[in-house]
Order: C-alpha cells, then structure tokens, then sequence
C-alpha cells in the first residue's frame, strides 16, 4: 500500500465515506505551451535589463517587443513541452531576417527551460517542409538548433538592437 493510500485509510472515520482518490495530473492544453514560452522568455530578458511588451492574439506575427535605450527589436517564441515533439512547428514563409526567434523548449517540470535564439536567415533553410492534410507544414527539429550557435545567445537580442534597422521608440 503507497503512503497515500495509508494516510485516508488511517484518517477515515467508521461510517463515513471514503476518501476520494487524488486527481491524476492532467496534461497542459496544448495551446497553453506557446503562452508559457512567451512568458519564460519575456522573464529572461526581463532578468537581462530589457524591458518587454507582450502582443496579445492567437495569429500575431510578433510576440514580444524587447526595449533598451530607446532601441526595440522583435521577438518571435515557439514553444513545445515535450520531447517526443521533434521540433517547432514553422513555415518558411512566415520567417522574416528582421525578428529572432526565440525557440522554446520547456522539458519537466523539474528542470528550467532551454532556449535557442537565432535570425530568421539562420533557420529558414534549417525548415522542412512538407505537404499535409490541410496544407502545408513545416518544422524545425530540435536537432538543428541543440548547438553552441543557437543555445543561450541571448546576446543575439543586443546585436539585434545594433542594428540600424532597429526601431528607436
């Protein structure tokens, strides 16, 4: 008998009714990822002195607007849960040189998340795409960005702001 199971038989009163078993934990929606990841990723800038704006919506383009020193650079969050998801889903279509990307990858609830940033010119090829039920999809798998090159370089947010493109608020 587990530990629980001992706890409501010793707590159990003669005549009462037993005590109902815990819930199971339930799997998050899968929507509720994408959110998380803006949020862990809007707390790292956040801890690295940028101040943030969310965008709000389920079809936006842009996610975050990371500010310093009057200079804002667009951030673009994917975000997965588990392992068994190979990678983030994208189209190459919808990747643009000017935004970086943040991609997300949230593991247990024991561990912080890993982060892999990159231009939109760093990725687009590293896509595969594919023809599907419904149209086309495409994916990045989590293989092609698990590297020096993309791992933690949240310093690819300040070269982003480096740049004279950057948007002076």
């Amino acid at each position: 008998m587990d530990v629980q199971a001992s706890v409501r038989e010793f707590v159990q009163c003669e005549g009462t009714p037993p005590m109902p078993e815990p819930k199971k934990k339930t799997r998050p929606e899968s929507n509720t990822s994408h959110l998380a990841g803006e949020y862990f990723v809007a707390a790292e800038l956040y801890k690295r002195g940028y101040s943030v704006a969310m965008t709000l919506g389920n079809a936006k383009a842009i996610d975050l607007f990371a500010e310093r020193n009057l200079r804002t650079v667009n951030v673009q969050v994917k975000a997965i849960r588990l392992r068994k998801n190979v990678g983030w889903p994208i189209l190459k279509a919808k990747v643009f040189d000017r935004i970086v990307y943040v991609f997300v990858y949230l593991n247990d609830d024991q561990t912080a998340p890993s982060y892999f940033l990159a231009f939109g010119h760093e990725i687009r090829d590293k896509i595969k795409e594919y023809k599907a039920k419904g149209g086309d999809r495409g994916i990045l798998n989590y293989r092609c960005v698990n590297s020096e090159d993309f791992r933690d370089r949240w310093d690819k947010i300040e070269q982003a702001l480096q740049d004279p493109a950057a948007r002076a608020v």
